[in-house]
C-alpha cells in the first residue's frame, strides 16, 4: 500500500484567520461558519471536515493547541497560532487566487480575512488579483487566436473562460469603489 499524500493546503488558510485575531475553540470557529452571514454564506463546512482541516493545519506546525480545564466540564481544546502559521497565513492572504476555477471559494475567503486585517490588505489583496486577472486574460486571447479557425469547440471553450474572467474583473472594480480599495498602479 502506497503512502496517503495529502494535498497541499490552499483554502483552509482562511481558517488560520480566525485564530489570528484570538485563540479559539474549534467549535466557535463551526458556529461562525454555520451562520448565513460574511464567510459563512460562501464557505459551507460541516463540523466533522472543520475538524480534520484544523487537524492538518496544526500538522503543518501552524496551529498549537492546548487544552483548558474548566471546574467538572470536559476539557476543551483551544488553538493559537504558531509564528509559522502566521508566516503562512500573510503569505496566502497576500498572493492572488491562481486559479479562475478556484476564484469563489478563495478568494472570498481573502476577501473576509483581508478586511479584518484592514483596508491596506485588503486594497492590496484586490490589486494583486486584478493584475492577475489581467495576465490570465492576456494568455486565454492569444490561446484563443490560435485555435480560432481550425478548432471552433476550444475556441468557444476559451470564450468562456474570458467571459468568466472578464465578470471577476468587473467584480474586482466594483470592490475597490465598495470598499475605497485603491485602484491598481
Amino acid at each position: 500500500m502506497s503512502p496517503k499524500v495529502s494535498a497541499p493546503l490552499g483554502l483552509e488558510h482562511a481558517l488560520l484567520g480566525f485564530v489570528r485575531r484570538r485563540p479559539m475553540y474549534p467549535y466557535e470557529i463551526y458556529r461562525t461558519l454555520a451562520q448565513a452571514q460574511e464567510l459563512g454564506r460562501v464557505w459551507h463546512l460541516k463540523q466533522s471536515m472543520l475538524y480534520a482541516l484544523l487537524g492538518r493545519l496544526e500538522d503543518a506546525g501552524y496551529l498549537r493547541i492546548a487544552t483548558e480545564t474548566h471546574g467538572t466540564r470536559p476539557p476543551r481544546k483551544v488553538m493559537s497560532l504558531t509564528p509559522s502559521g502566521e508566516a503562512a497565513f500573510d503569505r496566502w492572504l497576500l498572493a492572488p487566487v491562481a486559479h479562475g476555477r478556484d476564484f469563489r471559494l478563495e478568494f472570498l475567503a481573502k476577501l473576509y480575512c483581508a478586511r479584518q486585517a484592514g483596508p491596506d490588505a485588503a486594497g492590496s489583496l484586490i490589486a494583486r488579483q486584478q493584475e492577475a486577472c489581467h495576465a490570465w486574460l492576456v494568455d486565454l486571447h492569444a490561446q484563443a487566436a490560435a485555435v480560432a479557425s481550425d478548432r471552433p469547440y476550444d475556441w468557444l471553450v476559451l470564450q468562456f473562460r474570458i467571459y468568466q474572467i472578464n465578470a471577476i474583473a468587473s467584480w474586482l472594480t466594483t470592490c475597490v469603489a465598495t470598499l475605497g480599495a485603491p485602484a491598481p498602479m
